[in-house]
């Protein structure tokens, strides 16, 4: 059965315009690696305030995040988008998530 996914980061409100164009060339390995760990239908949504929402279908959230989690690019990338995110207390981004629980879906 295939979860979905919703979750929030609150990106830095100066560092908005730069989070965008980061994510116009996400890295190619990063893309392959979220896929090789089982993260499908992936999408951000940014709001001008910074409230970040991702979104995602996977067969099972836990096993993708530590299938990803295990990769040498995640590290990488997570290292490099850590400075555009507030209220992550000694986290990682990947680890900062605040997923939302799901309570009506329509097939």
């Amino acid at each position: 059965m295939t979860q979905r996914i919703c979750f929030l980061l609150k990106v830095k409100k100066a560092l908005l315009d730069e989070y965008r164009a980061t994510h116009e060339a996400v890295w190619p390995e990063m893309r392959a690696a979220l896929s090789a760990a089982g993260w499908s239908n992936y999408s951000l949504f940014l709001r001008d305030d910074g409230m970040l929402v991702g979104y995602l279908e996977t067969d099972d959230f836990d096993a993708a995040r530590a299938k990803l989690a295990a990769t040498d690019v995640n590290a990488r990338w997570q290292a490099a988008m850590a400075p555009y995110f507030e209220e992550l207390e000694g986290q990682r981004p990947d680890e900062g998530l605040t997923v939302l629980p799901s309570i009506f879906y329509l097939a």
